[in-house]
């Protein structure tokens, strides 16, 4: 549990830390960004969560509610890749082990040599979509249609040859997850982790529950500005129903920032959560380690400056996309397509979970410029 703390026992320089939530706040005003949520923390101690915006994007919108919840797009990928880290723990997998031990039909194409540690570094080769991933979700096709789309694919070179950034790489990690446990990733990751961590507002996909009630929690879910790719797309777009309760283990995890920082805090805690010991120290610590350094076919460049973990992004140097310019060697965190960013500095022994309900890529430059101003603020 984080501490509510002021900013000064946080050791954040007072007037730059209220620059940087002033800016969130113009930012919104402005309607550059419908909304964000904020929650930095240092030394187990946080100034709480911070709201902006609105709820949705009509005319005349309520403010952005004290417990609204975000789909957080693609920082799910880190996530499902600890679910998977965990099995491994305890002697299911390895990671040497290839995809077609659990998924034989995996292996057509000349994809049989693609192991689950080149699924979660993104040395697969596989693609990060489906060639017919629109056609998919316009069916309102289950997740076993993607996986099936992800078995007969080719892939771009051979596994451990390259680096190319793939979220079906993290859709077939989730169903090595769900064979492998005999539950869906969705109910593995409840269990393993937002349960224990108390991360009741997280989900990988919204259970009917959510739909439930008179105050139905899925009232609480801020609305996203669409990208155009998707502005005829009522029935599979961010928002639509069939979206939200797919569960995509690329990037279908809805959370708030309060949730998110308690699986965050886990990992800066090396695993461990108040008495609960939720992954092994060693579990965590490969898991935020440059796991491209000894990948000898790994391109030189790409181990040197762009180095991945487990599925978390590290920190990359000359880089200013969503993470910003000014965080330490051994940053850790991952981006979201809807506008998300989750970033935690070892060195300073801080974190911050910024989300937003603005689409940003490629750059994400709201993102980064917001973690520019956060990491300013710590002294």
């Amino acid at each position: 549990m984080l501490e509510i703390a002021s900013p000064e026992s946080m050791k954040l320089d007072v007037d730059r830390w209220c620059s940087a939530l002033d800016l969130a706040q113009r930012w919104c005003d402005e309607d550059k960004l419908p909304s964000i949520g904020l929650l930095v923390a240092r030394d187990g101690k946080t100034t709480g969560p911070h709201l902006f915006g609105r709820q949705s994007l009509n005319e005349g919108s309520a403010p952005i509610r004290d417990d609204a919840i975000f789909l957080i797009a693609s920082i799910t990928k880190p996530i499902v890749a600890m679910g998977a880290l965990l099995l491994v723990e305890r002697g299911e997998i390895s990671l040497g082990d290839r995809v077609t031990e659990f998924i034989p039909e995996f292996g057509n194409n000349g994809k049989n040599g693609i192991t689950l540690r080149h699924l979660m570094t993104h040395t697969s080769g596989l693609p990060d979509m489906l060639v017919d991933n629109k056609e998919l979700r316009a069916a309102q096709a289950p997740l076993s249609r993607f996986v099936e789309g992800t078995c007969t694919v080719k892939t771009s070179f051979p596994p451990g040859r390259g680096v190319q950034y793939q979220s079906m790489g993290f859709a077939i990690l989730g169903e090595v997850i769900a064979r492998v446990s005999g539950k869906s990733t969705a109910e593995f990751l409840r269990d393993e982790f937002f349960d224990p961590l108390g991360m009741s507002d997280t989900a990988l996909g919204v259970p009917d529950e959510w739909y439930e009630g008179p105050q139905p929690k899925v009232e609480r879910i801020a609305e996203i500005r669409l990208p155009p790719n998707q502005h005829d797309a009522d029935d599979w777009n961010w928002n639509s129903r069939y979206w939200r309760g797919l569960g995509a283990p690329w990037g279908g995890l809805l959370t708030t920032p309060t949730n998110l920082a308690r699986f965050t805090q886990m990992m800066m805690h090396h695993g461990r959560s108040g008495e609960k010991q939720i992954l092994a120290r060693t579990t965590v610590e490969g898991a935020i380690h440059n796991q491209l350094t000894q990948m000898r076919d790994v391109p030189e460049v790409d181990r040197r400056c762009r180095p991945w973990g487990f599925g978390w992004r590290l920190h990359w140097s000359a880089h200013s996309a969503n993470f910003g310019d000014f965080l330490g060697p051994r940053t850790f965190g991952h981006w979201g397509a809807t506008g998300t960013v989750l970033w935690a500095d070892p060195d300073l022994d801080a974190f911050a979970i910024v989300l937003t309900t603005q689409p940003q890529e490629p750059q994400g430059r709201y993102l980064a410029r917001l973690s520019n101003a956060i990491a300013a603020s710590f002294q």
